[in-house]
């Protein structure tokens, strides 16, 4: 009975204390002249991420305020200032004061009290001796897979990072069940150096088992097993692994893939893998629309099945309604299309697209009515190096100033795209590095004439990241193109080269830019050159704005940098979503053009480039 009511006494005593009012307070942000540093304590701190969101009364407030002053203390060793002094102190008072709880405990109720920190960092410890113990490989060099050297500070980020790098390179070289221990550290508090030692087990090097393939159901597995770039007998590489793994998250057949290794190895002294996937909705549904003054709204849908036959083949139907109230058209019309891919076509780097398509357009240069069967062969040369080569067929019907012409074309696209972006994820904007086109389509023309002809062009873009988060960019643009073979009127009217637009020079009407008729028309060029520059900022997380200036020029003559140059200029601002960043921008001539509206306006999703 009487423990009961010592054990009650204490919990009425607690309940009184923490119940007490909340103590508001102010506080001055710990610093030390080091930027990484001050943002590692101020991370750290309870006081700052609980100040007006968690009430503190006194013995709360107390509580928090030792608490950072040990959290303060692991962060300043973690840099290696392993004599650094912080003084924290409550009105004054220092936290460890008695009497503390009874000064708080007297400050009226609508009176804040000043918390202060104040550190000095000491001398910053130095690696001194660095040392490995136990058997390294002869061809892993541990010193320089570490990246520690003696002089470095003594960054506890850093040696850890150290022990987790020789972990990785021993496991690279086949050691799937090396061991690295946490390094013991000696601090040598005189000379304010550290001596760090790891221990090393690299145990035998392993081979890959037999590997296995969990959740199956529509995927077929020989083409799953056909795509891994890793077989059994490999030595057991977690780098060649995880490439292995994302190359089937690459198939497009999947939303999951992840890999196991068996905890114990095989009779054979291998180690088994076993792949568990989780395969996407066979069939998928998109709409989009978008809308701009010159070209009115489009609105389009697309049904995929993304495993046709059970290889990974690609079906994608789709239709879009166009034209629709726009400056620069005349009429209603669609562009339908149907598309099958077969990838791994005779070789794993290689893919096969095979098209059909129809499209009618009433526009301010021509009205057509066209009908395509093409066939393209894609390479993949390197993460960064791909090509395409492929044949088409086109049945076009051309009108242009009340003049009616057929034409049947025959072409030879060939292109090459170089991509440094670095993006893995298609949707995702580029920040940073850039991507290269070039392309060659000689074309024989049918019909109205027979003509021979190539179409050159050249397009890149660029991408400057100024912060190095991301959310400050300058992206550039660039597009060279030019017509080689016949005169300019006996081209077909829509394989001829335009400028304006959202593709080229923004600000101004598509197709306005070059050539006209007298009627006002636009007539079709030669050659085209455009730039732009865009800044874009994003702001808070899905919100941002871009500013942006185009130029551009289209010429009769089939050499570029001909005719009269064009300005566009435009804001526009940013929504960013899980499918890319929802567009809208305004954009006005700074130059003027025969028969040029005042201004355009872009609504879409996706960047301009």
């Amino acid at each position: 009975m009487r423990v009961a009511s010592v054990i009650l006494a204490a919990v009425l005593l607690a309940s009184a204390a923490w119940s007490a009012d909340p103590q508001g307070y102010t506080l001055s942000n710990p610093g030390t002249g080091d930027d990484a540093v001050d943002a590692a304590l101020r991370e750290s701190s309870l006081l700052i991420s609980l100040r007006g969101k968690t009430p503190a009364p006194p013995f709360a407030l107390i509580d928090r305020a030792r608490g950072d002053y040990s959290r303060f203390q692991t962060v300043m060793e973690s840099f290696g200032y392993y004599k650094a002094t912080i003084k924290l102190t409550i009105d004054d008072y220092d936290i460890s004061d008695k009497t503390l709880p009874d000064v708080l405990e007297k400050v009226p109720q609508d009176q804040t009290v000043e918390v202060k920190t104040e550190i000095d960092r000491g001398p910053q410890y130095t690696l001194r001796d660095i040392a490995v113990e136990g058997t390294i490989p002869a061809d892993l060099d541990a010193n320089q897979v570490m990246g520690l050297r003696p002089g470095d500070p003594a960054i506890a980020a850093r040696v850890l990072g150290a022990q987790a790098a020789l972990l990785s390179a021993l496991q690279d070289k086949g050691y799937a069940f090396a061991t690295v221990d946490t390094p013991n550290a000696f601090a040598d508090d005189a000379a304010s150096a550290l001596d760090v030692s790891f221990a090393v087990n690299p145990g035998e090097k392993v081979r890959i088992g037999t590997i296995s393939f969990a959740g199956l159901k529509d995927v077929n597995e020989s083409y799953v097993r056909d795509s891994l770039t890793i077989h059994s007998g490999d030595l057991y590489q977690p780098s060649a692994i995880e490439s292995a793994r994302l190359k089937l998250v690459g198939l497009g057949v999947f939303s999951g893939v992840s890999v196991e290794a068996e905890k114990e190895r095989a009779i054979d002294g291998t180690v088994p893998l076993k792949f568990d996937v989780q395969e996407r909705a066979k069939h998928a549904v998109a709409l989009s629309g978008a809308y701009s003054t010159d070209l009115g709204v489009s609105l389009s849908t697309r049904w995929s099945h993304r495993n046709l036959l059970g290889n990974g083949e690609q079906l994608n139907l789709s239709a879009s309604g166009i034209g629709v109230g726009g400056t620069a058209t005349a009429g209603i019309g669609y562009d339908i299309s149907a598309q099958f891919i077969k990838p791994r076509f005779l070789r794993d780097d290689q893919e096969l697209e095979v098209d059909a398509g129809a499209v009618k357009q009433h526009l301010d240069a021509y009205a057509q009515t066209a009908e395509t069967f093409a066939i393209f062969a894609h390479k993949k040369f390197s993460p960064s190096w791909s090509g395409t080569s492929g044949l088409s067929l086109t049945y076009d019907e051309v009108t242009q100033e009340g003049s009616d012409r057929s034409y049947e074309l025959l072409a030879l696209p060939v292109t090459a795209v170089y991509d440094f972006t670095g993006l893995k994820d298609p949707l995702a904007d580029p920040v940073s590095g850039g991507r290269a086109a070039v392309s060659v389509t000689p074309t024989v023309a049918f019909g109205y004439k027979t003509l021979l002809f190539a179409v050159l062009q050249a397009s890149g873009s660029m991408y400057f990241d100024l912060t190095g988060d991301g959310r400050s960019v300058i992206a550039t643009r660039a597009l060279l193109a030019s017509i080689q073979g016949g005169d300019n009127f006996d081209l077909p009217p829509d394989q001829r080269l335009y400028a304006g637009g959202s593709g080229t020079v923004r600000g101004f009407r598509y197709q306005t830019i070059g050539p006209h008729f007298a009627s006002g028309h636009p007539t079709g060029a030669a050659s085209v050159d455009a730039v732009s520059l865009e800044y874009r900022q994003r702001l808070w997380n899905n919100y941002g704005f871009a500013a942006f200036v185009d130029a551009g020029q289209a010429s009769a003559d089939n050499m570029p940098f001909n005719g009269s140059v064009q300005v566009g200029a435009g804001i526009g601002g940013r929504y960013y979503t899980s499918i890319g960043a929802i567009r809208a921008d305004i954009a006005v001539p700074v130059t003027q053009v025969p028969n040029g509206d005042m201004f355009e306006i872009y609504i879409s999703i996706g960047q301009a480039f």
